[in-house]
């Protein structure tokens, strides 16, 4: 009896050793499978990032090629690395590359701000038109247009960029101020400023039929007509917004959990809140400023992407931004082939592929988690 009851004790006997050590070994061989499992996502993940970045580099090669004059992408190449000169030259330098530059900036700037937005607020339908960004920047332009004589879009940038910056500043001390302080709260702050500044720009542009004219051009979103001058003005604020985004992936992974638990890993959400804030602002006020209010961009790319990488925001951010200007640079390239010798603005393309996507979202039983 004694043996049996130290045998047991000590785990050995056949009846209660039996039982114990199997569970563990289970265990034990679960665990490099589990590891296996989460290496090929990685690598998955990976690839998927060297596609999206080829992809962006085609679109860039066409976006030079592509237009009411065709050029071939080795004359572009030889205009661009030996110094070519001539009329295809002037073309290549002096239109298309703003342009393409610009598109790399503005969409890189709306998937990464609407990545951002969608984790800060945990509103899967969060982007720059939601929260009042678009709209405060229509307003400043209104107001340069109507009552200082602003009239060339290189004069709407810093307009732009303020009023962008100033509303979405509104929205988020309106949203993250008293007891019901929270990304709902935000939600609904940046509907009512929506509300506001849009009877602002009717009221004005109805009033005002010179004001009309130009703003309605800008309005739309394009990337047509700007030069590098632009890049050199908005190029910086949206670098830094850039940086500022990234740096905050993990902080908001662990804000996905919850602000008690994320506290509980070391994420300060207020500090988090307001460098978000910070450099939404940037971003949004950049892009806009540079390329006019285009609507869909930060709404589907983040949702798109969720849907091949899951909620970690590390990679969200990473393929939004390579992957944002695919599609606005890809809705540029279509707006001038499908309307040559002209072109559709950039604003009106991606409206028509992002307006199917966004209902095909809505009517998902489940939109992905953040």
């Amino acid at each position: 009896m004694n043996v049996r009851k130290e045998a047991a004790s000590d785990g050995g006997g056949i009846s209660d050793g039996g039982p114990r050590t199997a569970p563990r070994a289970a265990g034990e061989a679960t665990v490099p499978a589990r590891t296996a499992v989460r290496r090929r996502a990685t690598a998955v993940r990976w690839y998927g990032l060297v596609l999206a970045a080829l992809a962006l580099a085609l679109v860039c090669a066409l976006s030079l090629a592509v237009g009411a004059r065709s050029i071939p992408l080795s004359t572009v190449w030889e205009v661009l690395t030996q110094g070519r000169g001539g009329e295809e030259a002037f073309v290549v330098r002096r239109l298309r590359v703003p342009r393409t530059v610009i598109g790399l900036l503005a969409g890189a700037a709306l998937g990464l701000a609407g990545a951002l937005m969608q984790g800060l607020t945990r509103n899967p339908l969060a982007d720059p038109g939601l929260l009042g960004v678009n709209n405060g920047a229509s307003a400043a332009v209104v107001v340069a247009i109507a009552f200082l004589g602003v009239g060339s879009p290189l004069g709407y940038v810093w307009f732009a960029f303020l009023g962008a910056a100033l509303a979405y500043a509104v929205v988020y001390l309106l949203g993250s101020s008293g007891r019901s302080a929270g990304p709902d709260r935000m939600v609904l702050a940046g509907a009512a400023i929506n509300a506001t500044l849009i009877a602002f720009v009717s009221a004005v542009v109805l009033h005002d039929i010179r004001a009309f004219d130009a703003f309605r051009f800008w309005a739309v979103g394009s990337l047509a007509g700007r030069d590098m001058e632009v890049v050199r003005q908005v190029g910086p604020l949206i670098l830094a917004g850039v940086v500022t985004a990234l740096c905050l992936a993990r902080p908001l992974n662990a804000l996905a959990l919850g602000e008690e638990t994320g506290r509980a890993l070391g994420a300060h959400t207020e500090r988090t809140r307001l460098a978000g804030a910070v450099a939404v602002a940037l971003l949004c006020g950049g892009a806009t400023a540079a390329a006019g209010p285009i609507a869909f961009i930060g709404l589907a790319v983040p949702h798109l992407v969720r849907m091949v990488t899951g909620p970690d925001q590390r990679w969200v951010m990473a393929y939004s931004l390579l992957l944002a200007p695919v599609l606005l640079l890809g809705a540029d390239v279509i707006g001038r082939f499908l309307a040559a010798p002209g072109e559709l603005e950039t604003g009106i393309v991606t409206a028509f592929l992002g307006a199917p996507l966004f209902i095909a979202l809505s009517r998902r039983r489940r939109i992905a988690a953040l």
